[in-house]
């Protein structure tokens, strides 16, 4: 499959998934996060940025695991991907030399892979028991080890760029732990976009849409981190006055769903790194 069209038929797919849902303000991507880190059944690596964006939608949509692998590689496990089952396909950055000045140069190639659930003869682990106790144990360790300053107390969730501080509501406040922890990774991502850290500026390509591309940034970088912690996303009512302009964005640019995605995997690689936690990336 052409990238191009790939880029295409996701940003098609997820616009009108917004257009069908967006009533219960759950959007496509928060629904990965319970669906896991799609990872290489060979390498048990994660896949990243829109390939989990895309690997994560299609294991939600179809039920399937979150263990994917070429063709090749399920044959290296001793699989057998069924006769008739199609691939899903995925973007690869590789460094080739460029003929002129001798540099490398990255370029994108698609590639195919088939989930667990297209295989005969491999067995998927047990899934990831989500929200459990240890779960929010972690998360709660996880974000305190990255040391922003986080401040509790009133109804808002936000982050303050004048100040540089995160404001939360107390965890008493949610009606699960897992949507207090969903809700700092939101704004933890807004955190990571500061100057001093990530530099992330979004007004050149998006314009007077960078507020809301910015947003769009967020909760897929949360729903990357929830995925990686093992606990739910959650849905932001808040999010309304933004569904207009998300469609705006990706109507016109079928690629600015997976530059998002590209950001957001930063954000959350960037926590994560604060975090202390290790990060594999599959080939």
């Amino acid at each position: 499959m052409d990238r191009r069209q790939l880029y295409a038929d996701v940003t098609t797919q997820v616009a009108a998934q917004i257009e069908a849902g967006a009533g219960q303000w759950r959007m496509p991507w928060q629904a990965i996060a319970d669906a896991g880190e799609p990872v290489n059944a060979l390498t048990g690596k994660a896949y990243r940025g829109g390939n989990h964006l895309v690997f994560g939608m299609v294991a939600v949509a179809r039920g399937w695991s979150g263990h994917w692998a070429t063709y090749k590689q399920w044959r290296e496990l001793g699989g057998q991907v069924r006769r008739g089952e199609k691939a899903t396909h995925g973007v690869k950055w590789s460094p080739i030399e460029d003929k002129v000045t001798g540099e490398p140069r990255m370029v994108p190639f698609c590639f195919s892979v088939f989930s667990a659930k297209q295989v005969d003869g491999w067995e998927a682990p047990a899934p990831v028991v989500r929200d459990t106790p240890e779960r929010i144990a972690g998360a709660d360790a996880f974000f305190a080890s990255i040391g922003a300053d986080v401040r509790h107390g009133g109804n808002r969730a936000a982050y303050v760029p004048a100040g540089d501080y995160i404001t939360l509501p107390d965890l008493a406040q949610f009606e699960q732990a897992s949507a207090y922890y969903s809700t700092s990774a939101h704004e933890h991502a807004h955190w990571s976009g500061r100057g001093s850290r990530l530099a992330r500026d979004l007004s050149g390509r998006f314009g007077s849409d960078a507020y809301a591309a910015e947003e769009l940034i967020a909760e897929l970088s949360a729903a990357f981190t929830c995925a990686r912690l093992g606990i739910s996303a959650t849905p932001r009512p808040d999010h309304a006055a933004y569904l207009a302009s998300w469609l705006r964005v990706l109507r016109a640019d079928s690629s600015a769903l997976f530059h998002a995605a590209s950001k957001a995997q930063a954000a959350s690689d960037y926590l994560a790194d604060r975090a202390n936690v290790a990060i594999e990336v599959a080939a």
